[in-house]
């Protein structure tokens, strides 16, 4: 493998790893699971701001209602079929958007509920093929930022643009400027009516011009429920993956017996819109780390400061740094192994922690920190200013 490729970053930096009698499953270790969680834990913030309830559901529901869906027709085979329960057959979460419908099937929902948000890090497997496993591009158990909207036709628009927003900033923070397009029409196997898939490509597209996204089409590549815009990145090979998606689905909601109540008093079905920013949190964390080679930005690093003290006279002072740092919000890490100081120093720039804190004795008297940049860099604050100074830093 490339030194470019995720999977060498990956063990390289001691991120994650996969294994043989696990195939398509990932073991997180815990600096992959931190950055994993800062991804998160970004996403999330970002909804929340939206107005997007989390929610979390089962991973193991009843064949029956994959049937119901439709889902067990069109991924049956992919899906992943447990033993008897109750006298029941049970099968593990492709995707959480039949769940997200009995959560709000939970209660008599009005008109004036609409727009309904639901977000959820949804746990889902696949049985994929073995030979389309790609370490973290393409693997068996993953995790959606996955988010279904239940609202009205005069809402799509709205939506539509509210996602195209959320997307365009967070690629560009993220550091993804030249993501494609493609809206993706009715496939040949597919529920509802023609006059429906009509209404639905002609709005989602309508919807997709007036946000001024610029789009090739993908004739039969939509879901089986409805069209989608489908947004794609490049790795190193610059090879295209699916990562966001937003699509339309006018089937799902009343196959699933969701009902609101409309202004005139009889009940209606909502719309689903289905959404995901990154698709796959594992796929996005390989295309980051071969964007950046590994040198990710100090925001989204796992660990971003290496607190080096020279020598153990200075080891009370470094878990004052090392405080002072977590009360910022900070993610340290203290580098105080039985190593040269210049070990310690290449040690941390080779694991790609972005600042390195170094301790000495004028520090600690001065009550200082010297900090060390990946350019070779240096420059020194005083420790009443480090953490808002760091906390401030995005590059």
């Amino acid at each position: 493998m490339d030194d470019f490729d995720h999977r060498s970053l990956g063990a390289r930096l001691d991120l994650f790893h996969l294994e043989e009698d696990a195939p398509g499953m990932v073991f997180w270790h815990p600096r992959g699971y931190a950055l994993y969680r800062v991804l998160e834990d970004y996403i999330r913030r970002h909804m929340r701001r939206l107005g997007y309830f989390e929610v979390r559901t089962p991973q193991l529901m009843p064949r029956s209602l994959w049937e119901r869906s439709g889902h067990w027709q069109k991924f049956g085979q992919s899906m992943f079929s447990m033993t008897e329960a109750e006298e029941r057959s049970m099968a593990l979460k492709p995707m959480s958007c039949p769940c997200h419908v009995a959560l709000f099937n939970k209660g008599q929902r009005s008109w004036r509920d609409l727009p309904l948000r639901y977000a959820e890090f949804g746990a889902c497997h696949r049985n994929e093929a073995s030979g389309a496993l790609l370490g973290l591009l393409r693997t068996r158990s993953f995790e959606q930022d996955d988010a279904h909207v239940f609202c009205r036709p005069e809402d799509v628009a709205v939506e539509v643009s509210r996602f195209a927003n959320l997307l365009s900033e967070v690629y560009s923070e993220l550091g993804f400027s030249d993501y494609t397009v493609a809206l993706s029409t009715r496939p040949a196997v597919r529920a509802g009516s023609e006059e429906l898939w009509d209404w639905a490509e002609a709005t989602l597209a309508e919807a997709a011009d007036q946000c001024g996204l610029v789009y090739e089409i993908q004739p039969g590549e939509g879901a089986f429920y409805g069209p989608k815009l489908e947004f794609a990145l490049r790795d190193w090979q610059q090879r295209s993956w699916q990562c966001g998606t937003i699509q339309l689905d006018c089937v799902l909601p009343e196959r699933l017996g969701a009902a609101y109540v409309g202004p005139d008093g009889t009940e209606e079905a909502p719309l689903m819109i289905h959404h995901a920013v990154f698709g796959s949190l594992g796929r996005a964390i390989a295309l980051l780390l071969e964007r950046y080679g590994g040198a990710l930005p100090f925001w989204l690093a796992p660990e971003q400061v290496a607190v080096t003290p020279v020598s153990r006279d200075v080891a009370s002072y470094a878990g004052e740094v090392v405080d002072c740092l977590d009360q910022a919000g900070l993610r340290p890490v203290l580098y105080d192994r039985r190593a040269t100081l210049a070990r310690r120093i290449v040690a941390a720039h080779e694991a790609q922690v972005p600042v390195v804190a170094v301790l000495g004795r004028r520090e600690a008297e001065t009550r200082s920190v010297t900090l060390r940049e990946r350019d070779g860099s240096q420059s020194t604050l005083p420790l009443s200013q480090l953490g808002q100074t760091l906390a401030a830093r995005r590059s």
